[in-house]
């Protein structure tokens, strides 16, 4: 499967039919068994042993990267993220297919790949600097500005076998950012940076990926959307699937939901049977009318990804203002009210409705759920019983665009729950109105005041 951009042919990364594989031993004396006993049975004319197994990392990936675009690779551990990385920086050599890089390539990879620990800072920064092809004058013109950006000049000349997991994170960062990468490699490391410094490099990469090419793996869905086009899911070495990041980090999510309700269902064979004939007889009924045409918020429930509900489904979402009636317009400080309506097919002991409001990136901008009521307010729901939840809010100000309403129903606490019910763009809307304020939203201001005094201190 390949993905390729209508604006640009010109590629920075071409993976063709790779795989790799690994041969797993049992006993460590079986892979010496393994680099010998093989020739000497073909000698001798008998019948060759494997002394290992085959693990299959990748199987057949395949995708083009143009240069200028972003890809992000998302996959569960042991997916085999990791190691096509270190296939397309050439650590790795692939057993079938073919890897093409493009420009000048950096990668930050996992905690301690390319610093020897023995070496200062400084030494394991021009010796980085030499590998990505920086002359020693070169690293000279630049040690101050590395040094600066990784904000640890103290301790630059320390062993990093000394360094916290968050100073060798921000002294390996900021080498590669000043080696005039053409393709900027980055897995799970910054992980570990503190939040400041996170925010440092991810304001770097929005501004490195204007121009050249970024290939960046997270957990973290929301950073893949909010900084890549595209996104690669590998499940199992393979692709899953390959297309815009919004959409395939939404289906990785929905999958990985799904994963978890099988193993519900797998526990709850009789609980199951019971919600499918609830469902059955309460099919059609409990409906919600729409908020209507002439409303800013319109339901998208049937356009919307869904789970398959275990013991409770979400019927209607609506927004409305705090009367009652339709909103046809956003200036910012509105407050409305969201109505979620579920109803419940097995037994809820604490059940829990909550939303995201996200931009059309998929960032999520802000949300609540009914866990911020107190313990003995929050009843439990009996198989077939109607579950109401209204958030009352002031809206902030957004700036103009499209934006959707994520909402979902769970059974449990915030640390511990089973999600029943998930639906990504539940309700859609759109705002005309840009903020005077600047950032991802604005905040409805009580009072603002500027005085101009005659002299200094009146």
């Amino acid at each position: 499967m390949s993905y390729n951009s209508p604006q640009s042919a010109d590629p920075a990364i071409v993976v063709t039919g790779v795989s790799k594989c690994f041969h797993i031993f049992s006993k460590p004396q079986d892979r010496l068994k393994q680099s010998i006993m093989p020739r000497v049975q073909q000698a001798l004319g008998l019948k060759q042993k494997a002394y290992s197994r085959e693990f299959w990392a990748l199987k057949n990936v395949s995708f083009t990267l143009n240069k200028g675009e972003t890809l992000g690779i998302i996959g569960r551990n042991g997916s085999g993220k990791s190691t096509l990385l270190q296939l397309i920086c050439g650590t790795l050599s692939p057993t079938h297919g073919q890897v093409q890089t493009f420009g000048r390539v950096a990668a930050l990879l996992e905690l301690g790949a390319g610093f020897n620990p023995e070496f200062t800072g400084r030494e394991n920064v021009y010796l980085s600097a030499a590998f990505y092809g920086l002359s020693k004058e070169q690293t000279d013109e630049r040690f101050d500005d590395i040094v600066n950006f990784s904000e640890i000049r103290d301790f630059i000349d320390q062993p990093v076998k000394t360094y916290s997991s968050g100073m060798f994170v921000r002294l390996a960062f900021a080498t590669i950012a000043h080696v005039d990468a053409d393709i900027l490699i980055i897995d799970e490391a910054l992980a570990v940076g503190d939040a400041i410094f996170t925010q440092k490099c991810m304001r770097f990469l929005r501004k490195f990926k204007e121009e050249k090419t970024l290939l960046f793996v997270s957990h973290d869905s929301t950073s893949v959307i909010a900084l890549c086009d595209k996104a690669l899911w590998l499940s199992d070495g393979q692709t899953q699937e390959l297309g815009d990041a919004k959409k395939t980090s939404e289906h990785y999510l929905n999958f990985i939901l799904g994963a978890t309700q099988d193993k519900s269902l797998q526990e709850h064979t009789q609980a199951s049977s019971t919600a499918r004939k609830l469902r059955e007889i309460w099919a059609g009924e409990h409906r919600y009318a729409s908020a209507g045409p002439m409303s800013l918020f319109q339901s998208n429930l049937q356009a919307s990804p869904q789970t398959d509900p275990l013991g409770a489904q979400i019927e209607h979402v609506n927004v409305t203002a705090e009367d009652g009636s339709d909103i046809r317009a956003l200036t910012g400080g509105e407050v409305v009210t969201l109505s979620i309506h579920a109803i419940a097919f097995t037994e809820l002991k604490s059940p829990v409705l909550g939303f995201y409001i996200k931009d059309r990136l998929g960032q999520f901008l802000f949300g609540s759920n009914t866990l911020s009521i107190e313990d003995t307010l929050r009843p439990a729901a009996a198989p077939g019983q109607a579950i109401n939840a209204q958030f009352t809010f002031a809206m902030p100000w957004l700036a103009s665009g499209d934006y959707s309403i994520q909402v979902a129903i769970a059974d449990g606490t915030q640390q511990d729950h089973t999600s029943h019910h998930w639906i990504h763009d539940a309700v859609i809307f759109h705002c005309s109105h840009d903020p005077s304020a600047s950032g991802l939203i604005g905040i409805p201001m009580l009072d603002i005041q500027l005085h101009v005094s005659a002299q200094p201190g009146l």
